[in-house]
């Protein structure tokens, strides 16, 4: 009788049957494990599909300000958008209050990395937002939780970078202090149609600072994909109060 030879192991080589062949699990190391990009979040349904969608940032972008030309106190309340590509190079809207050198800065300011003396005195400014905007306190390890949260238990709902305050808890909020009026309050990240989602809840949105914002935003989840060896989807963001720039009152 014809027989092939079938690996059933790493190390050792059997005679089998080629009829059998087919029944045969193979235990190979890599067959054993479950890769990282295999990753599958729990089954359901994405309402987002019923809200406006935008290609990318830029777009959204166009759309927030016209909605919001009145400026002033003008507000849009609770506009939700999802943006489809929110990697970071469809996620740089240079402005003239951001240029991409500014971007870039904010964004090493806020995920917690380093920068340099010189880049603050160049970039830093506080039309470009302070206290409110400012999420570096403890980001590496929000983010270090969310990426150990969704390599456990891909289906977790519990994956969430909160940021409503600098070191304070709840109990102590204060209207009065920026600090503890953050923009962004929390972003809910998980695993959908195979790839890293996300879903931004802000307070308040100025629409002149959102380029700072959405750069941030794209960069953390392009850092957390590539830990997670996932590719990044769509975003959702979620606005509470929309206002055209920083004129609003009590913003």
């Amino acid at each position: 009788m014809l027989k092939t030879l079938s690996r059933v192991s790493s190390n050792r080589l059997v005679a089998c049957p080629p009829s059998l062949l087919g029944q045969i699990l193979l235990p190979l190391p890599s067959v054993m494990k479950r890769p990282a990009s295999a990753l599958t979040g729990s089954p359901g349904k994405n309402l987002n599909s019923a809200y406006p969608h935008f290609k990318n940032a830029g777009e959204l972008y166009s759309h927030i300000r016209s909605i919001t030309a009145e400026a002033g106190d003008y507000t849009v309340r609770n506009f939700v958008g999802v943006i489809e590509d929110i990697s970071v190079k469809s996620s740089v809207v240079e402005t003239e209050l951001f240029p991409l050198g500014a971007l870039e800065f904010y964004t090493k300011k806020n995920m917690g990395w380093e920068y340099t003396q010189e880049e603050y005195d160049q970039w830093f400014m506080p039309e470009r937002g302070g206290d409110q905007g400012d999420y570096r306190d403890g980001m590496q390890e929000k983010i270090a939780n969310v990426i150990a949260c969704l390599k456990a238990e891909p289906r977790s709902k519990r994956a969430i970078i909160p940021i409503p305050f600098p070191s304070e808890g709840s109990k102590t909020v204060d209207w009065t202090n920026q600090g503890q009026t953050k923009c962004c309050r929390e972003l809910h990240l998980y695993i959908e149609d195979g790839c890293l989602k996300c879903t931004g809840i802000l307070r308040m949105q100025n629409a002149s600072i959102f380029p700072k914002n959405i750069h941030f935003f794209a960069t953390l989840l392009e850092h957390v994909g590539q830990q997670l060896q996932v590719p990044v989807g769509e975003y959702t963001h979620w606005i509470t109060n929309l206002c055209h720039d920083r004129s609003a009152i009590s913003c």
